[in-house]
């Protein structure tokens, strides 16, 4: 058998949302300290990492089906370990090793500190780690970007959505200290980041030493930093104190992503979402009088149990009210443990799909549209780096989220700079740079 610590590499598969990156690049850091170096793919590693979602069916699905393509690798690399780690590690638990013998270990989204034991450890067992441990531990983080960074300020939720999995997979809201986000942002500010993003399942719900307004101003006065984005921000707990933040702190981007569920008051009472849509457009009636030029994203869940075709047309016309910058809009699937998923009259499939591809064709002529409209305006952007579509361009973005290339002689990676929009796309902007 060859020795695992000779030479030992890894390989982490990340699915899902940027808390997932965040934890990857947590994993990374643990691995890292524990010796390993990063493998370019799974056949070149000896511990392969697969950090899975399960937010939505068809995340779970991609991911068993990588897991079980891993199956033959392994024979041909019977040293090789194979791991499972976030939200569907802290779902099942031991049921994947029953439904994948070829996995070695399974630690949860409230245990990746036990990485660490993982990778230091002789191998010669089978080691499961899924016992929720509710500390918010501090672990080391290797960051790859440069120039933008996340940072969690608080893990798990207390909604209880009725869809939603995530309370059963990262437990119940914990909040960091806001000194400690502090010195991790300082850090960051003087390692030369530009751009952070606060990150939480609900971020407006952040409780420690003080609320979320009073972290985003300590941070503010920070210095060093450019821009602070945060995702996600419940509806029901957007304070008109968080938009006088927004209003007011220069480092706070304008640009929000506050998901509307649904445009049916029937629907959300259903998706416990706790608001009216009536209480959601006073919501956006003030951020857009407070924060003029704020760009507004939501998510949409499309065929939700007991939706009616009226219910899909109150939120169609939900999107031609509010006229939002970009959504992320997908097709309800059950998820374990969810009141949802036991409830009666779930939509066929087909019906799903054909109310989702009716709101993303509404979105995307509403996107265009308010692209179209910033061409000859001048906008600020931070240059992320080389296009991933073009070689000969750089991309950026704007506080508003939006994402600009340009020509890639004109600037550098980290740069701060303002460019006239020349061109709009569905989903971009193309510039050049404005010549002070």
């Amino acid at each position: 058998m060859v020795d695992f610590f000779m030479g030992k590499s890894a390989y982490i598969h990340t699915f899902g949302c940027q808390m997932n990156v965040h934890d990857t690049e947590k994993m990374t850091g643990i691995l890292e300290e524990q010796g390993y170096s990063r493998a370019d793919s799974p056949s070149n590693a000896d511990l392969v990492i697969f950090n899975t979602c399960s937010i939505r069916q068809k995340a779970e699905q991609k991911f068993y089906s990588e897991l079980g393509r891993m199956k033959s690798l392994k024979e041909k690399k019977p040293w090789m370990k194979i791991a499972v780690a976030g939200c569907i590690a802290q779902q099942e638990g031991k049921n994947i090793l029953k439904r994948a013998p070829h996995v070695d270990f399974v630690f949860g989204t409230q245990n990746i500190h036990t990485l660490k034991n993982i990778a230091s450890a002789s191998f010669e067992r089978v080691a499961v780690h899924v016992n929720p441990d509710l500390a918010t531990t501090e672990l080391p983080v290797k960051r790859n970007d440069g120039i933008r960074a996340w940072t969690t300020i608080m893990y798990g939720c207390d909604n209880f959505c009725s869809y939603c999995v995530v309370p059963y997979t990262r437990g119940r809201e914990r909040s960091r200290p806001s000194d400690t986000i502090y010195a991790e942002v300082s850090e960051l500010a003087g390692r030369g980041y530009k751009e952070i993003t606060l990150l939480g399942q609900n971020v407006n719900s952040y409780r420690s030493d003080t609320d979320f307004p009073g972290l985003l101003r300590k941070l503010d006065r920070l210095g060093g930093i450019a821009r602070v984005r945060f995702v996600t921000s419940h509806p029901k707990d957007l304070s008109d104190d968080l938009i006088r933040a927004m209003s007011d702190l220069a480092s706070v981007c304008n640009h929000i992503h506050l998901p509307l569920q649904s445009g049916s008051d029937a629907v959300l009472k259903q998706m416990n979402r706790r608001y009216s849509l009536s209480d959601y457009m006073k919501k956006i009636s003030h951020l857009r009088k407070y924060i003029p030029g704020i760009a507004i994203t939501t998510d949409i869940i499309a065929g939700f149990p007991g939706e009616t075709d009226e219910d899909h047309q109150l939120t169609v016309s939900a999107l031609k009210q509010i006229e939002y910058d970009g959504i992320f809009a997908f097709k309800y699937s059950p998820r374990p443990f969810t009141k949802a998923a036991e409830m009666d009259g779930h939509v066929q499939d087909l019906l799903k799909a054909d109310r989702l591809n009716e709101i993303l064709m509404l979105q995307d002529a509403i996107t265009f549209q308010k692209n179209e409209a910033l061409v000859g305006t001048v906008q600020e952007i931070l240059i992320e780096g080389e296009s991933e579509t073009n070689s000969e361009k750089l991309t950026g973005r704007t506080g508003s989220n939006k994402i600009v290339t340009l020509p890639k002689a004109c600037s550098r990676k980290g740069a701060i700079i303002h460019v006239e929009i020349t061109k709009s796309r569905r989903h971009s902007l193309e510039g050049t740079p404005v010549i002070t």
